[in-house]
């Protein structure tokens, strides 16, 4: 059997092949046995239903592994195996998606899992350096099946063959490269290479900047790293969450099934207008707007319209309380605003202080008017009368509703909505009419850390929470007493002909009492850390990822920073594919406010994805503006140069050159300006615009920003001239084997050369 030929249905398996068979057939039987153990182990916990709080602790636990263990065993359950290193010594160990361990005694290793350190030798030697191994196998497989093997002799002293010698060891490669895509983002487990293994293994604690161009694969190291960071520090980040940040919905439904297919569930994928539980981020923003919103003085902006609802009298605020009018002037209430603003406690938080001052205030001038000294009580009224007259003006409709007007209570959603609709006064005169809107309209990606802002500068008056609180509790309990008392009359009319030394039967009323019947009966937490963090905005992670890190704004930065106060961060991206008007673009500029200079940065700088044809084009379209540049080196090339055509029915053309492209298997996408998305929809099969793109269907159109961080086996880009240099440079790099263009107009510079095919 020639080496890299997959073995067909009706071939016969040579030695080789029958016994990796035998080996992944016995490792699936160990793994359906773990997952019916699991199965079995959840149902028989879950059915014990309330327990002593001990047991209850212990169930709980056991739920989450072996629901944990269950989640990562059917997620991995193709390919379970796909590699093996042979050592010098003899000895052999087998590497996989997660690490097993047989059923004897002594939990012997079966399957090593491939973040283990025993692993890395299978990323990292070389017939240079061969780390003590003779022979590295790839072995491919569809599902349980094994279909083919791939050696590499590392010892060339080793003179023992196969018959699956791969002489370049790059087979296995390039077919992943070549493989038609799916429109879902496979994970690299299979392909690490030397420099990407570096990164995936890098010490997780600080930040670690990984830059990239478009191909090099920086998204999957980056998901793969979250992999490898879960198992070497687990009862740390499986406890915290790990965090990654994507550019768009879609981008994450593309990455989804990556971290499952490698064992890990406990990962929050979002966006960031996604991370303001209770929000979702439904609107647009113009380019304008998005930059003034995501600029760092919105900070400084939303800290001066909450000082702003601190307000004073204009110029008094009477308050009748007795038959009596009370006066609270600018100088009064000033003083208890400085002494609420001294707290230096979030607005929300301050208002009990500003409260409190007003009160005493009032009570004062009560006091006074019946000729008590309130500070030496000489007079009329004693330190209870005092008390008394502070707790009738705390319950005055008139002194609750001077407080709400001077320090009002604030959500986040009321502050930002009421200064976006007025935002005069806050802003310049073009700032505020570029963030101007009505206070109906849906939030936007770049509210969010506004939103997230507010809520630190507010923060919770939770005053009113906990007396809800204490008000269902005692609801509970009472109720619970109700269940006891009526328990203990049933119990006691069914034995009251049994005499008094025969009656030892243990009635409710003898093992438990209402209160903690009360906690049996509350709804028990069985959510995973990462959606407890969903729905938790103070959540701190264990480690956070950012992919297209370059795009994000400086108020994202800052609600990013507050949710990982350690700052352990991953951030991968690429300046030169910078195109959202707030996003910063520099390591440093993003960086230095947080972390000084106290960060590494790494760069990728191969490009496994775009054929060196279609990379050569790209680079000319970026180098028109900087003739420094240099793109990462493409390590394949196919043969076929884009192609470049005009058109005069634009609409007929794309759906004609739609037709020519698409794939006998695999995906196309057509890149076009959103504004042509519905002429175009029109005249394509199946292709609907104004929604979130199905990645997974053969045709999908998409505007640059969506494509971001995705590929496809063929690309149609329409109207270049109509895209900023940095989102023509990413539609560009989008396809893994087949480039189109389509256009009615001049040609951007670059695109205008001799790189790519013209056509009439």
């Amino acid at each position: 059997m020639r080496a890299g030929v997959e073995l067909s249905n009706t071939e016969e398996p040579d030695e080789e092949l029958r016994q990796e068979q035998e080996f992944v057939d016995g490792l699936y039987a160990r793994v359906d046995a773990l997952r019916a153990d699991a199965e079995t182990s959840v149902t028989d916990a879950l059915a014990q239903g309330s327990t002593p709080m001990q047991a209850r602790l212990e169930r709980d636990i056991l739920v989450t592994e072996r629901s944990g263990l269950l989640a990562a065993l059917n997620a991995v359950d193709g390919s379970l195996c796909f590699g093996r290193i042979d050592l010098a010594s003899g000895a052999a160990h087998h590497i996989g998606r997660i690490g097993l361990r047989a059923a004897d005694a002594d939990r012997t290793p079966v399957l090593i899992d491939w973040r283990a350190e025993v692993a890395r030798p299978f990323y990292l030697a070389t017939g240079h350096t061969p780390m003590g191994l003779r022979r590295r196998r790839h072995i491919t497989s569809e599902g349980r099946r094994v279909t083919a093997l791939h050696d590499e002799i590392l010892d060339l002293g080793d003179r023992t063959r196969t018959g699956h010698e791969d002489p370049s060891g790059d087979a296995v490669l390039l077919a992943a490269l070549d493989s038609a895509r799916t429109g879902r983002m496979g994970d690299i487990v299979r392909t690490i290479q030397a420099d990407q293994d570096r990164i995936i293994r890098a010490p997780h604690r600080g930040v670690l900047v990984v830059e990239g161009g478009p191909g090099t694969g920086k998204t999957a190291v980056a998901l793969h790293r979250a992999a490898y960071l879960l198992y070497e520090h687990r009862e740390l980040l499986a406890r915290r969450a790990v965090l990654v940040v994507g550019p768009n919905p879609a981008f994450l439904g593309y990455i989804g099934e990556v971290l499952p297919s490698l064992g890990e569930t406990g990962v929050l994928l979002a966006t960031v207008g996604e991370l303001f539980p209770g929000v979702r981020a439904t609107g647009t923003d113009t380019p304008e707007a998005a930059a003034v919103k995501g600029g760092a003085a919105m900070a400084d902006v939303l800290a001066a319209a909450v000082r702003a609802r601190q307000a004073l009298p204009d110029p008094v605020v009477a308050i009748e309380h007795d038959r009596e009018v009370l006066m609270l002037d600018d100088d009064l209430v000033r003083v208890a605003r400085d002494r609420a603003r001294a707290a230096k406690l979030p607005h929300n938080e301050a208002r009990e202080y500003f409260e409190g001052h007003v009160l005493n205030t009032l009570t004062d001038m009560v006091a006074e008017r019946i000729g008590t000294d309130p500070y030496d009580g000489a007079g009329l009224l004693d330190a209870a009368d005092i008390t008394q007259i502070r707790d009738d003006l705390a319950e005055n409709p008139e002194v609750r509703a001077a407080v709400d007007r001077l320090w009002p209570r604030l959500t986040p959603q009321r502050l930002v909505a009421d200064l976006l609709a007025a935002p005069e006064g806050f802003l310049s005169a073009e700032d505020a009419a570029a963030v101007r809107r009505p206070v109906t309209r849906h939030w936007t990606a770049a509210d969010v850390p506004l939103l997230d802002e507010a809520a630190e500068l507010l923060g919770v008056d939770d005053r009113i929470a906990r007396d809800r609180a204490d008000r269902e509790r005692r609801e509970q309990i009472a109720y619970a007493q109700g269940v006891l008392d009526v328990s203990y009359a049933s119990r006691t009319y069914e034995f009251e002909d049994v005499d008094d030394e025969d009656a030892e039967v243990l009635l409710a009323h003898d093992i438990i009492d209402a209160e903690r019947f009360a906690e049996r009966q509350e709804e028990e937490d069985h959510r995973s850390a990462a959606e407890r963090a969903a729905a938790d905005r103070t959540w701190a992670f264990g480690h956070i990822i950012v992919d297209e890190a370059q795009e994000l704004s400086p108020m994202a930065w800052r609600l990013l920073m507050r949710r990982c106060p350690t700052r352990s961060m991953t951030l991968v991206g690429d300046p030169a594919q910078t195109a959202e008007a707030a996003g910063v673009g520099s390591w440093a500029e993003i960086l230095a406010p947080y972390v000084g200079d106290r960060w590494k940065h790494t760069r990728l700088a191969v490009n496994y994805r775009t054929p060196a044809e279609v990379m050569e084009l790209a680079a000319a379209v970026v180098r028109a503006g900087d003739p420094g540049f240099v793109p990462p080196a493409s390590v394949r090339s196919t043969g076929v140069r884009p192609w470049v055509r005009a058109a005069r029915d634009l609409p007929a053309a794309v759906a004609e050159a739609v037709r020519e492209l698409t794939p006998d298997e695999g995906r196309l996408a057509v890149i076009a300006p959103r504004e042509l998305h519905g002429a175009l929809a029109a005249r394509l099969d199946g292709v609907t615009a104004g929604a979130e793109p199905d990645l997974t269907r053969r045709v999908v159109l998409l505007d640059p920003r969506q494509s971001k961080g995705l590929e496809f086996d063929s690309v149609l880009v329409v109207e270049p001239a109509r895209y900023g240099t940095s989102d023509l440079y990413v539609a560009l790099t989008r396809a893994t084997q087949h480039l189109g263009v389509l256009h009615t107009g001049e040609l951007p510079e670059g695109l205008a050369g001799e790189g790519p095919v013209r056509e009439e």
